[in-house]
C-alpha cells in the first residue's frame, strides 16, 4: 500500500488537467457521468463470473482492472476537488456514520441494509 498523501494524488491530477487545458470539460455533471463511467468499466470485466470464473477473471485482468480503479479514483479526485470536499474528512464522517447504522453485534456477518437489521 503506498504511503503517497490524497493531497498530493490530487495535487497531481489538478496539474495534469490543467496542462491540458481540460478544466474548461470538467463540469460537475460532466466529472459525476465520467467516474460512472469508469465505475462501469471496472464492474464489465468482472461481469457474468463467478466462482472459480471470477477469480480468474480478476487475476488475469489484475492490470485492466488495476488501470479502472485508477480511473474511478483519478475522476474521483477530480470532482471532489472543484466541489471543494475534503475526501479524507468525508470518509472519517461516512464511516462513523456507517458505524452507527451498522453496530457490529448487529451486522457482523450479516450482508443486509441497516433498516433490515
Amino acid at each position: 500500500m503506498s504511503d503517497t498523501p490524497l493531497a498530493e494524488l490530487t495535487a497531481r491530477v489538478l496539474r495534469h488537467r490543467d496542462e491540458r487545458d481540460w478544466a474548461q470539460f470538467h463540469t460537475p455533471k460532466e466529472l459525476a457521468i465520467s467516474l460512472a463511467v469508469e465505475a462501469s468499466e471496472l464492474l464489465a470485466l468482472m461481469q457474468w463470473q463467478t466462482g472459480e470464473a471470477l477469480t480468474r477473471a480478476v487475476t488475469n485482468k489484475r492490470d485492466k482492472i488495476v488501470d479502472e480503479l485508477a480511473d474511478v479514483l483519478h475522476s474521483t479526485l477530480l470532482l471532489a476537488a472543484d466541489l471543494k470536499i475534503d475526501l479524507a474528512e468525508a470518509l472519517k464522517q461516512k464511516l462513523a456514520k456507517d458505524a452507527l447504522k451498522y453496530p457490529v453485534e448487529k451486522s457482523k456477518g450479516r450482508a443486509v441494509k441497516y433498516d433490515e437489521l
